[in-house]
């Protein structure tokens, strides 16, 4: 069965970094493309970015673009956040998702648990 563990969350200050991880199992990684989603205390969800099944195709939201970057390492199964610059609005939990196809309009259809991230001074 499909699995998605997110880890890495944590407490940062403003203008800091953090790198997210999400561990994938019970489905070709390779082949589906996937998403970060995440949720403000008190507010709905958010699409954060989306990256294909090679990774060599991403997207963003205007509200993270030039400060985090997605990636995925297919060999290890594994899909990453990199954020840098963090503001205090960045603050909820981070959820991995997968998607139903190899590219970027694929519908999500698997969610992780999540990972919460605190953007504090």
């Amino acid at each position: 069965q499909v699995q998605l563990v997110e880890s890495g969350g944590g407490l940062v200050q403003p203008g800091g970094s953090l790198r997210l991880s999400c561990a994938a199992s019970g489905f070709p990684f390779s082949t589906y493309a996937m998403t970060w989603v995440r949720q403000a205390p008190g507010k709905g969800l958010e699409w954060v970015s989306d990256i294909n099944n090679d990774g060599d195709n991403t997207t963003n939201a205007d509200s993270v673009k030039g400060r985090f970057t997605t990636s995925r390492d297919n060999a290890k199964n594994t899909l990453y956040l990199q954020m840098n610059s963090l503001k205090p609005e960045d603050m909820g939990v981070y959820y991995c998702v997968k998607r139903g196809g190899r590219g970027l309009g694929s519908s999500p259809d698997y969610w992780g648990q999540g990972t919460q991230v605190t953007v504090s001074s």
